[in-house]
């Protein structure tokens, strides 16, 4: 397959070492992203009893967004939780006998103490299938979309809520192979958003291949945005003094 020129030629420069000098601002046509963006789901089957927050709501990580009927799973926890306690009163009872009468075995007092590590071991599963139930913010962000009602059934891993983090956004675009070899990564750039905003960004992201199709290289920068008050999906054009 023939490669285009502009292929051969920046290969031919990162292998000598030797970069073009940028004579002139370079100007990149792209698309805004937010950081994160991501769909949620739960791992578990069940029926939405509990919608905690709506569309277009922030929510802090941690936060939890909606929660699945969690009956049974509640009473498993406090069955557990007895069996535990009662484990542990009879281990702390054959310890004491062991300690003062010598008249438990070690066979009696490790049996014991198994049976409590059981006991305790299968509280813990309980209380993590308790907390299964719910769906946890990853990350602080907003909630875009709800794809579920409260009421709804719910299979594992459908999914749920998309949620997104605006706080920084992304800057993606593509660069001729030559022009990328003259960007770097770190190097601040300027982004002009569709409808006149202007913020400064860095280059986190140059790719190490050229699209043989196009001769184009895929390029990111980062850029702060307090407020979410640029609305990611937007055009932009970043320039690289």
């Amino acid at each position: 397959m023939k490669l285009p020129n502009a292929l051969i030629l920046a290969a031919a420069m990162l292998a000598s070492g030797v970069l073009p000098a940028r004579s002139e601002p370079m100007e990149v046509d792209g698309i805004t992203e937010p950081f994160l963006d991501v769909t949620l789901g739960l791992a578990d089957a069940g029926i939405i009893r509990t919608q905690f927050f709506k569309e277009g709501d922030p929510v802090k990580k941690g936060d939890v967004i909606l929660e699945l009927d969690k009956k049974l799973e509640a009473l498993e926890v406090a069955r557990r939780k007895a069996v535990m306690d009662q484990n542990r009163m009879v281990l702390d009872s054959t310890r004491e006998l062991s300690r003062t009468t010598r008249s438990v075995s070690k066979e009696d007092l490790a049996k014991a103490q198994a049976e409590y590590n059981v006991a305790a071991a299968e509280y813990d599963i309980a209380v993590q299938q308790l907390a299964d139930r719910r769906l946890v913010a990853p990350f602080s962000g907003a909630i875009t979309e709800v794809l579920l009602k409260p009421g709804a059934a719910v299979a594992p891993y459908q999914p749920l809520v998309r949620l997104v983090d605006t706080a920084r956004c992304y800057f993606v675009g593509h660069v001729d192979g030559v022009a990328a070899s003259r960007l770097r990564l770190d190097e601040s750039v300027k982004i002009r958003i569709t409808g006149g905003r202007e913020v400064a960004g860095k280059i986190c992201f140059i790719s190490p291949v050229v699209d043989p199709a196009s001769g184009l290289a895929r390029v990111k920068a980062i850029f702060d945005n307090p407020g979410g008050k640029i609305r990611p999906g937007l055009a932009a054009t970043m320039t690289v003094e």
